[in-house]
């Protein structure tokens, strides 16, 4: 007896045809899309923070994403641990109507931002259009100092968090945090479960399970710990002295 023929190409394209349509059909399921996504560059950015949510959101089919920087020309612009990405738009070139703003966190340099009169005037402006205004960790600074956490819940990194009252939002612990427009989500690696959240607002939740099967995302910790209340006093008590200076500093950011 021969062995059947391997399938062709012609094959396989045509199954993979058929199985997209049958995803289309899907209830609930917005595959195409005209997203307008923004993404701020500012040099000291946590790279994780931002190649995260930039992983789900290019993947939604028919989105634009403008990775902007905040530096004025279009030179690569290095994260708080040297690794560097190219923008593809300046502030002035971003376009006026978003669906989505986001803001990466950091530690000086998001300081740096949140104080630059320029990205605050920019990012309170397309706020005021946006679908979605959001950020990962202390992207939050820069959301507040901008004022557009005013009277909003919010969270950020557990580091600074509880002071995002001085720019009058209502601090959160949780991992995501939705306020009507404005969606906060934790420290670094909280960027993933954040992004899921804002694909499944805009494209709905089966889209969203979709895109988590291609990422694989099924977290699975190799022992506990990540949080203050999870991890070894011996270890949590130190970290938190560490960075009580950066977080004294966020108070004397300008309060809008």
């Amino acid at each position: 007896m021969t062995a059947p023929a391997p399938p062709t190409l012609k094959t396989v394209d045509a199954a993979a045809a058929d199985a997209r349509t049958q995803l289309m059909s899907v209830p609930g399921l917005n595959m195409h899309g005209d997203e307008e996504v923004a993404m701020l560059l500012y040099p000291g950015f946590t790279a994780l923070d931002l190649v995260g949510p930039h992983y789900f959101f290019a993947s939604m089919m028919g989105a634009k994403v403008h990775l902007v920087t905040t530096t004025g020309d279009l030179s690569p612009v290095s994260s708080d641990l040297g690794l560097a990405i190219a923008p593809t738009a300046t502030l002035a070139d971003c376009p006026k109507d978003l669906t989505v703003l986001f803001v990466p966190g950091g530690s000086t340099g998001t300081l740096a931002v949140a104080s630059d009169p320029v990205v605050r005037a920019f990012v309170a402006d397309r706020a005021s259009r946006a679908t979605c205004v959001t950020s990962v960790c202390t992207g939050s600074l820069v959301l507040g100092a901008a004022g557009v956490l005013r009277g909003r819940r919010a969270t950020s990194h557990w580091v600074v968090r509880d002071m995002l009252e001085h720019f009058g939002a209502i601090p959160t612990d949780a991992r995501v945090v939705m306020d009507g427009p404005v969606v906060t989500g934790a420290g670094v690696s909280a960027g993933l479960d954040f992004a899921i959240a804002v694909v499944e607002r805009l494209r709905g939740r089966p889209y969203a399970q979709a895109l988590m099967l291609q990422a694989e995302y099924k977290p699975e910790p190799p022992f506990p710990g990540g949080t203050l209340a999870s991890t070894d006093p011996a270890i949590a008590g130190p970290m938190r002295d560490m960075f009580a200076g950066f977080a004294a500093r966020v108070a004397e950011l300008p309060a809008p």
